[in-house]
């Protein structure tokens, strides 16, 4: 079983930085992707960003060169870096994991406010 908690939202200005945390606990070598979703008031739920084994990164379009996603695997945590915020960017962030043993996972989510 592997569980996933975020942390790191917040409120900030347009410009400013966040940087979101998720912890993973359990069978955490089973792991083999991670990545942070997000969901803004009357859309779908959108793909940010992911860490696959290997070192591979993804990142959507409208978040390449501002955000960047990093695993600390001693830790077991993954981070979403996010530089430039802007106010489109406001939404649940959600922390994703796809493990061996326990599927596909989420956390609770965490809020992003960026102000104008």
């Amino acid at each position: 079983q592997v569980q996933l908690v975020e942390s790191g939202g917040g409120l900030v200005q347009a410009g400013g930085s966040l940087r979101l945390s998720c912890v993973a606990s359990g069978r955490t070598y089973s792991i083999y992707a991670m990545g942070w979703f997000r969901q803004a008031p009357g859309k779908e739920r959108e793909f940010v960003a992911a860490s696959w084994s290997g070192g591979i990164t993804y990142y959507a379009d409208s978040v390449k060169g501002r955000f960047t996603i990093s695993r600390d695997n001693v830790k077991n945590t993954v981070y979403l870096q996010m530089n430039s915020l802007k106010p489109e960017d406001t939404a649940v962030y959600y922390c994703n994991a796809n493990s061996t043993s326990s599927g596909s996972l989420w956390g609770q989510g965490t809020q992003v406010t960026v102000s104008s």
